[in-house]
């Protein structure tokens, strides 16, 4: 089958505990936020996923149906905890209680797609021979958490990649938060940061932080605000943010546009945990409330 995008890696179960003690658990990972994200702007959407197959509520999670999913089989699923420090939601301690073996060059899924996005949670989801393999498949994206989180025994502690310069350069898309670029580059200049990612190679870098998301193409930064009314649905913020974007790119929207799409469907997204759940129509409904000054 021939899909706009394939989301590989690793779902899992999370506890959520917040800054005000208020306890959420549910099932998490990059491939699942961004899976409802990119299907909510109309994407066609392969699901990639490892985990115990004997956990089949984390597969019906995804709500979709076994032409848009495969099961990675793993020994266990990930297992984590996130305890927010601060009201905004930004800073937060997280512990791996399991990580899922590794994803291997030939697991993956025949299905052509558009784009492959590396939906990573820890160091290890991914062996590195993995990225030039997909790369050849069709246009490659990452989740540079995937690549810096590492699990030392239940505590995650994130340090840099020592193969950035051999590997950036395989991917067309690159999604970090603020900190992570931090760690990458070495600058907390967002915009500096995103320039020195893209000469080591990456194409367009988009960069996630509490008050906008910034995207660099190599000749322009694009910014567009976060607006949302609520911080109660922070998890999963630059997963979704990530997932429309390139459901967007995928389907040939301009930057500027995909951006202000993304940011837009983020916002709305923060209202409640778990995945997003509106459609297209609502957000562009959301654009049209609150973002009137970015056309």
């Amino acid at each position: 089958m021939n899909h706009d995008l394939m989301f590989i890696g690793p779902a899992c179960r999370d506890v959520n505990i917040d800054f005000d003690g208020s306890i959420d658990r549910g099932i998490g990972g990059a491939v699942y936020f961004c899976s409802f994200a990119a299907r909510a702007v109309g994407a066609d959407v392969m699901n990639a996923v490892k985990i115990n197959p004997e956990d089949t509520d984390v597969r019906d999670a995804f709500e979709t149906d076994r032409d848009h999913i495969r099961i990675l089989p793993s020994r266990l699923t990930t297992k984590m905890k996130n305890v927010y420090t601060t009201p905004t939601r930004e800073t937060r301690d997280a512990s791996c209680e399991a990580q899922s073996d590794p994803i291997l060059p030939e697991e993956i899924p025949e299905d052509s797609c558009t784009i492959y996005h590396l939906a990573g949670l820890l160091y290890g989801d991914f062996p590195e021979r993995l990225i030039p393999y997909l790369a050849k498949r069709g246009q490659l994206s990452a989740d540079i958490q995937g690549f810096l989180r590492h699990n030392d025994n239940g505590p995650m502690n994130f340090r840099d990649w020592d193969q950035k310069e051999t590997f950036l350069k395989y991917f067309d898309f690159l999604k970090t938060d603020a900190a992570e670029a931090k760690i990458l580059t070495g600058s907390d200049d967002r915009r500096e940061a995103a320039k020195i990612m893209h000469d080591m190679g990456a194409g367009e870098i988009l960069i996630t932080h509490s008050t906008e998301v910034l995207v660099y193409d190599g000749d322009t930064w694009f910014t567009c605000p976060i607006r949302a009314r609520s911080l109660s649905g922070r998890t999963g913020r630059g997963d979704t943010t990530m997932g429309v974007y390139l459901a967007c790119r995928a389907k040939n929207l301009p930057i500027r546009d995909a951006l202000l799409f993304a940011t837009a469907a983020v916002s709305l997204k923060m209202e409640q945990p778990g995945p997003i759940r509106a459609d297209r129509a609502a957000i562009q409904s959301y654009i049209d409330d609150f973002y009137t000054d970015i056309r």
